[in-house]
């Protein structure tokens, strides 16, 4: 999320989400490391109607061409974008794609992987792209390519009620959740941490959990006194948990980007023009409105937009 700017980041387990019996369900960290897993083949409403164009597969790579796969990486623990329902992928992120896909006259197969290990896994070959939820910033620029496609920001999230009189603007002393590699673990709490230290207050307690399920878990039982992650994982989660509501305001927002390796530009431009057909066609916005996220639609999807 770059002060994000989100990751992203939020609820996820092989199920329904219910906060509330912490039977939760998204899309944001680790706790899927090695694992992996196939979504359905059969395609979401959004791309169902959504027709192949010819020149924007010939950009592809041959291999993808040959097999009509696109092997997409994904951490499915960060609700609603992405997460499990039962064993197959689902999300905003995952119906986007799929639209994508067939606009560009193949399938996408999921890889549900920890969240870390996904740009690597663009980068070995592992995967042809990957979405979730990643915030375009500088460091990732480096290492791959990133086609906009979403617009995200910060959010907090507290027991109903702020029973411990939490503000995110003056958040020492308290203890945080947050989701490992998230740009709240790695740029928003380590720049709130140093502030209250040049401001000689006490330390935030910072507990990180490789889940976005286990750092909500760790709210709702009270072991922690605030958790922060991306806007729509946070809103969502919130809509779908009892004892737990939003904290201030939306910051830091930033675009969301699909990963594709540093060297297959074609394809980051296929899939750049892939998304501004669906949003010429009506389909982006379907994507979005299935999940309650219009609000984060953009106008343009340029590859590597300025961080």
């Amino acid at each position: 999320m770059l002060l994000r700017t989100p990751r992203r980041s939020f609820l996820g387990a092989a199920g329904t989400l219910a906060l509330g019996a912490l039977a939760l369900t998204g899309c944001g960290s680790d706790s899927l490391s090695g694992s992996s897993g196939t979504a359905s083949s059969s395609a979401p409403a959004a791309a169902a109607e959504v027709g192949a164009d010819a020149a924007l597969t010939a950009m592809l790579p041959q291999s993808v061409q040959d097999s009509g796969v696109l092997r997409v990486g994904t951490n499915a623990e960060y609700a609603p974008n992405e997460f499990l329902r039962g064993s197959e992928v689902v999300g905003m992120d995952i119906d986007l794609m799929d639209a994508v896909a067939a606009k560009l006259g193949v399938q996408a197969e999921y890889q549900n992987a920890g969240f870390d290990t996904l740009i690597t896994g663009v980068q070995g070959n592992r995967y042809d792209a990957a979405i979730s939820s990643f915030t375009v910033n500088a460091e990732r620029l480096e290492q791959v390519n990133m086609v906009q496609y979403f617009n995200a920001g910060s959010q907090w999230a507290v027991r109903e009620g702020n029973p411990d009189g939490i503000d995110p603007e003056n958040p020492c002393g308290v203890s945080v959740a947050v989701q490992n590699g998230t740009v709240q673990s790695d740029e928003d709490l380590p720049a709130r941490q140093q502030a209250c230290a040049d401001a000689g207050q006490p330390a935030i307690d910072v507990v990180p959990f490789d889940s976005q399920q286990d750092a909500t878990a760790a709210l709702v039982q009270g072991r922690v006194q605030a958790v922060v992650a991306d806007s729509p994982v946070v809103a969502y989660a919130v809509q779908q948990s009892e004892g737990l509501e939003l904290l201030g305001e939306i910051y830091d927002a930033a675009p969301y980007g699909v990963v594709v390796p540093l060297e297959q530009t074609q394809t980051a431009e296929a899939i750049s023009q892939a998304l501004q057909a669906l949003a010429e066609e009506g389909a982006y916005e379907a994507a979005l409105e299935a999940w309650g996220a219009q609000d984060g639609a953009v106008d343009e999807f340029p590859v590597n937009p300025a961080p």
